[in-house]
Formats: C-alpha cells, structure tokens, sequence
C-alpha cells in the first residue's frame, strides 16, 4: 500500500449563484459548450489536459473562487477572449512568465498564465 493519493485529474471550480448566465459566460470562455452536467447545478469541461474546470450552483459560496490555468501563449488567449468581448486585466510580466486576469460576472477569479520561455509546464 502507497502512503501517497494517487491522482489522475484535478478540477478547478467556480461557484456561482446563477448558474445560467454563469455557464454561458464560461462557455463564451472555454470556447466551447460544457461536456456534460452531471448532476443538477454543475457542469464541467473535461480532458483538458490532465485538469478540468467545474461550474457549481452555491449561492453561499459564490464569486469565492479562485482558479489558474497556464496557456502556452497569453497574448494568444488576450486576443481570443478580446474577440469575445472579455478582456483580461491586471497584466504583468516578469522571469516567471506572463500573468493576467479575469472576473466571472459574480467575482470568481481566474489567473491566465504563461509559463517563462524554456518551460514546458507552468
């Protein structure tokens, strides 16, 4: 027996009070429909990676989250959601790569970020 958890995926999640206008917003954002909301209050994107993204109905908790997803080229990603009508803010650069921001409509915090030259993973 490992003394170890064994991991296969990691989901960052965002909880919301409407779940509605909350999923069309993170559709716009992942480009892309859910994969499937498996249970009532919850949809998720899968398979990014060895990671997924969750949105979650608590009203008691939303605009709480914070959440970061490491993307091999930012100004790319600025561009996409600019196309979108998001922008990303907060914007800083420095040996440790690139970082920016954007809010979900209720506060939830995700941290976009590319990885310094040279580094395969963030």
């Amino acid at each position: 027996m490992t003394t170890r958890m064994t991991v296969q995926g990691i989901y960052a999640c965002a909880t919301v009070s409407d779940f509605d206008e909350a999923l069309v917003w993170y559709e716009k954002f992942m480009g892309r429909p859910a994969d499937d909301q498996p249970i009532p209050g919850m949809a998720q994107w899968r398979n990014m990676g060895a990671a997924g993204l969750q949105v979650w109905r608590d009203a008691e908790r939303a605009g709480q989250g914070i959440m970061t997803i490491v993307t091999p080229v930012l100004e790319v990603e600025n561009a996409r959601l600019a196309s979108l009508g998001l922008q990303l803010v907060n914007k800083i650069e420095g040996k440790f790569g690139a970082v920016a921001q954007i809010f979900d409509a209720e506060g939830n915090r995700i941290n976009l970020v590319e990885p310094p030259k040279g580094h395969a993973n963030g």
